[in-house]
């Protein structure tokens, strides 16, 4: 691992943790590598206010995943679900090609908190 800004949000990740009350939770795995992480977020006004992630998985996927949370808080929810794993790639300044699909998770868990988020407004399980 010779890219820094991969190294150090690998050993300084961002946004990791528990969200109490979250709005939103999505969990994704890849049995092939045994990577498994779980997203929540906080929404404000449709805009990602909070977002945190608890992760098993190798030290790129812990990587793309702090980046991607970095780059969606603040977000709108349609501005976050555009996000690529292209983009988390870029930020970080590229990956190896056989780690790229360590972003393409990421997004994926992303995208299964924001249709957890909808699923719970559109129940009203939870006042936003």
């Amino acid at each position: 691992m010779d890219n820094e800004k991969v190294k150090d949000h690998f050993t300084n990740p961002r946004n990791i943790g528990d969200l109490p009350d979250a709005h939103g939770v999505g969990t994704h795995g890849d049995e092939g590598c045994g990577d498994y992480l779980v997203m929540y977020i906080k929404v404000n006004r449709d805009r990602i206010v909070d977002i945190k992630f608890k992760i098993y998985g190798c030290s790129t996927l812990i990587a793309t995943t702090s980046m991607l949370t970095e780059m969606a808080k603040g977000k709108t929810l349609r501005e976050a679900a555009r996000i690529t794993g292209e983009d988390v790639v870029n930020a970080l300044g590229g990956l190896p090609k056989d780690k790229t699909h360590c972003a393409n998770l990421s997004i994926t868990a992303l995208h299964m908190t924001l249709q957890d988020y909808k699923k719970r407004k559109s129940l009203g399980w939870a006042r936003f």
